[in-house]
């Protein structure tokens, strides 16, 4: 089995319905940070808008943006609370040409079900559902992007907390597998607790046994981190050389950690400005052709909200975003289809078990 890149089918512009439709309509701005009336909000698929006569892919889509036209007739997508006034903001509440405007939601399907019965007794994807065929296909695809791809995985603190799961994260990250993290203050403080301490909040990471006094534990590490100045000069000066940040630190995989209004510490690294957060996450997300969300519902739905359905590559090409959302909680996973990302994989499992057999699958471990 190996990997094979699904194949984009554009609309077909020769249609009478792109013909016939009229060019999109623009205004301005009022000030900054505010859109006109009536703007065009974008979603996660491909889109269209008929300008001068020709229909012009926005590149860069996301959810609940708005589409800025240059001086120049480029598209860009742009979050309502970055516009600037007078920026000339597409409008449009309808999306199959009627205002120039085209949401193209199937440009990747070309299999059909050969199946014709109206009931199917299985539709969702639950814990009792067969999962192996979507490892299968997760193990080919880590394969080809690793080469030829951005993967980025998104984490919550749950790693932190087992000895394998960090082992495996960890050979995920060194062996090229991982293009960047998004995450919190709790994975990094726990993961770095346990490179230092073998604890994860005052448990051993391998047997679970509490530790006398361990629920200092955490505390004294972003107190550590923070008398450090900076992460990577804690990991220099206490020698540390394993465990997810580790890993990170020393092969240059970018990371962000947004902070909570919860958070202990934080570190220093850790973003609190939730809008700056934000625009982090968004930049490292720009590039993802692979983004993997474990084990943590807000930061989740926050990158499937800014992360597309599809990417243009340098030579033109249109080729898909895959996005995985995995947890042990059939709630967590199915929220993110709720919110309208239909691309979404889903996996019910204990993110521990599933980036152990991940790492193995890869015949890492």
């Amino acid at each position: 089995m190996s990997f094979e890149m699904p194949k984009y089918y554009p609309p077909d512009f020769n249609e009478e319905r792109f013909l016939s439709a009229p060019d999109v309509k623009i205004a301005p701005a009022p000030k900054d940070g505010v859109a006109p009336e009536y703007y065009h909000s974008t979603s996660m698929y491909p889109e269209y808008f008929k300008l001068n006569g020709k229909w012009i892919l926005a590149e860069e889509s996301r959810m609940d943006s708005c589409v800025v036209v240059s001086d120049d007739s480029r598209l860009f997508v742009v979050e309502a609370r970055n516009l600037k006034k007078d920026d000339k903001v597409i409008l449009g509440r309808t999306e199959k040409c009627e205002e120039g405007i085209y949401l193209h939601a199937d440009g990747f399907r070309n299999e059909h079900s050969d199946i014709e019965d109206q009931f199917v007794f299985r539709q969702g994807r639950s814990r009792e559902t067969s999962y192996s065929r979507d490892y299968d296909n997760l193990f080919e695809l880590l394969k080809y992007e690793k080469q030829n791809g951005n993967i980025i995985w998104v984490m919550g603190p749950a790693f932190a907390f087992d000895a394998d799961a960090r082992r495996a994260m960890s050979l995920l990250i060194e062996n090229g597998y991982a293009h960047g993290v998004l995450a919190g203050n709790a994975l990094a403080t726990h993961d770095l607790e346990g490179a230092l301490l073998h604890t994860a909040l005052g448990q051993d990471i391998y047997t679970q046994k509490s530790q006398p006094n361990g629920h200092y534990n955490h505390l004294d590490i972003c107190n550590k981190v923070r008398r450090s100045g900076s992460i990577e000069k804690f990991i220099e000066e206490y020698e540390l050389n394993d465990g997810i940040i580790s890993s990170l630190v020393k092969n240059t995989v970018p990371f962000v950690l947004a902070g909570s209004i919860r958070d202990d510490g934080p570190l220093p690294e850790v973003i609190g400005d939730v809008y700056k957060a934000a625009d982090a996450m968004r930049e490292l997300v720009k590039g993802a052709t692979t983004v993997i969300c474990m084990a943590t519902m807000l930061h989740t739905i926050a990158t499937g909200n800014m992360t597309p359905s599809f990417r243009v590559t340098d030579d033109g090409t249109v080729r898909p975003v895959y996005l995985y959302t995995v947890d042990i909680d059939e709630f967590v996973v199915n929220k993110l289809l709720d919110r309208g990302s239909l691309s979404a994989i889903t996996v019910v499992a204990n993110v521990q078990d599933f980036i152990t057999l991940v790492a193995k699958g890869l015949g890492l471990m």
